[in-house]
């Protein structure tokens, strides 16, 4: 085994993930091995599920596939929430090679694509290997979706070669390739933490409804989506229904984010797992992101819905916000969208830091709002204790990535855009089986505006809002706080610059 020096060692580690080697610091601290020997463990294969980790931050991919959309803002409010414009810049659609998050956002990625392939090349049992080609798989994905074009080493290269770069369409292919081995040799999985072989049928489905894109000649489409590809999406819609995944009952939608979701939710699954004692990836900065400093739990109070996709909703439709037992009648907390006069423990009117009334508004500025602008969003919410407290070291809600009304929408959607399903399932009904039990009221037809609205209702603030409005050919429309129409090069993200300097084969994306 070659032995090189740390410093050395963490340059090829960057290098590896086309990430520069900014920063290094040049001490020598030791050696340590390029290639660690011996088979590959679930101590290694942990190591990649770890990474998965920074994707329940508030920040980088979050907020990429996030803030750039009609469904989430972060506006400035005096001193607080400047943060140099990184979030006003992903929300106005002006970042650029140097943006903060869209650097962080590609080394986090990428890092995990490469710590997979570590376990996947020395793996000799099939289920270290399966679920780590999951996991590099999900990273791989995350990378192609937001950047286009995907790094990667082949594991028996030398040390002082220049990894090569798959393109969109070549790097889909690969992705699919690693799907494919998991679901083949994955069952099922003990919890929504492991990759199973449902997860990687959840993950091929949403591929394949997006491969149009990711093959499309012109960056931002025009798209044209495949009969057989949206078949594909289908077979695997059917596969996950088949091994018992249901929707939630009429009156619990908020169940696959509540604090018991581990135990209750009947269509989580993949995420991150977490227990009172083990918390991983806390769901917690999905709440605490849009809490004021006076609510309970206290928040950072920073992020907001926009008024227009809150005005999406129907009033009655359970999925807007609900009182929730457990939480409002302890805290005063609502789960769903928050707006006018908050209230805390025993119904009291809260109140903002000056004494006036804690009133959350329909409006809000991208550069200049008060403490109580904007509409919050609490999907995800924290379990009080008995007496109304909070422990805020982390709460044990499981972080959802891949669920099963995704999935009903997603064949839905596929049907719509030519494919067949073998079980007879129509647009409509699939979309109304979302819809009825949330009170929504039934729809007589189902348009492409449709669709895209039902998405976003059902899927608000899960990370998958950008990725469908480019689907849809409506990322780049205007929105509150951005009024004009932004060109389609933004659909993608620019190469980090440090990244292409250190790699030739990177080329910079349109636009940039």
């Amino acid at each position: 085994m070659k032995k090189i020096t740390l410093k050395v060692a963490i340059c090829s580690i960057v290098l590896l993930s086309a990430a520069g080697c900014a920063k290094l610091d040049e001490k020598t601290y030791g050696t340590v091995s390029v290639d660690q020997g011996g088979a590959a463990s679930a101590s290694d294969l942990n190591g990649v599920y770890a990474q998965l980790n920074g994707q329940a931050d508030q920040a980088n991919t979050y907020a990429l596939q996030e803030h750039s959309t009609d469904e989430m803002m972060g506006p400035t409010r005096g001193t607080d929430w400047g943060d140099f414009g990184t979030w006003r810049k992903l929300h106005t659609h002006t970042w650029n090679a140097s943006h903060n998050q869209v650097n962080d956002t590609w080394d986090q990625l990428n890092i995990g694509v490469f710590r997979a392939t570590q376990v996947i090349t020395r793996a000799t049992d099939t289920q270290i290997k399966a679920e780590a080609s999951f996991l590099r798989a999900y990273f791989m994905f995350q990378v192609v979706d937001l950047y286009g074009q995907a790094p990667f080493r082949d594991p028996n290269a030398p040390n002082s070669s220049i990894p090569i770069v798959y393109n969109r369409a070549d790097a889909t292919a690969f992705i699919i390739k690693d799907l494919e081995f998991a679901e083949a040799n994955l069952g099922t999985a003990p919890n929504v933490g492991k990759a199973s072989k449902a997860a990687a049928q959840a993950l091929l489905a949403k591929i394949y409804l997006n491969k149009a894109v990711y093959t499309s000649a012109t960056v931002g489409g025009p798209f044209t989506f495949a009969k057989a590809d949206m078949d594909k999406v289908i077979e695997y819609a059917n596969k996950i229904e088949a091994a018992g995944y249901t929707l939630e009952p009429t009156g619990k939608y908020f169940q696959d984010f509540a604090w018991d979701n581990s135990e209750k939710s009947h269509g989580n699954i993949f995420g991150i797992y977490n227990t009172p004692t083990n918390v991983p990836g806390s769901a917690k900065n999905r709440w605490k992101m849009g809490l004021h400093y006076n609510q309970t739990p206290d928040g950072w109070n920073g992020f907001t819905t926009l008024a227009d996709f809150y005005d999406s909703f129907q009033d009655g439709d359970e999925r807007k916000g609900v009182a929730y037992p457990g939480l409002t009648d302890k805290v005063g907390l609502r789960a769903g969208f928050a707006v006018g006069q908050q209230y805390g423990p025993n119904n009291k009117a809260l109140t903002q830091r000056s004494g006036k009334p804690l009133i959350f508004t329909r409006e809000v500025s991208l550069n200049y709002s008060t403490e109580a602008q904007g509409i919050r969003v609490f999907k995800y919410f924290p379990h009080p204790n008995a007496d109304g407290t909070i422990t805020d070291s982390g709460e044990d809600n499981d972080y959802i990535f891949l669920r099963y009304a995704d999935v009903v929408l997603e064949k839905a959607e596929a049907i719509m855009r030519g494919g067949t399903d073998p079980n007879g399932a129509t647009v409509l009904g699939l979309v109304n089986s979302i819809r009825t039990p949330r009170g929504a009221t039934a729809l007589a037809a189902v348009t492409e505006a449709d669709m895209l609205a039902e998405r976003g209702r059902e899927l608000y603030w899960e990370g998958w809002r950008r990725n469908d409005l480019i689907r849809f050919g409506k990322f780049n429309d205007p929105v509150d706080q951005r009024p004009a129409q932004t060109d389609k090069t933004r659909t993608l993200y620019p190469i980090p610059q440090r990244a292409i300097d250190t790699n030739p084969n990177l080329k910079q994306n349109p636009g940039y």
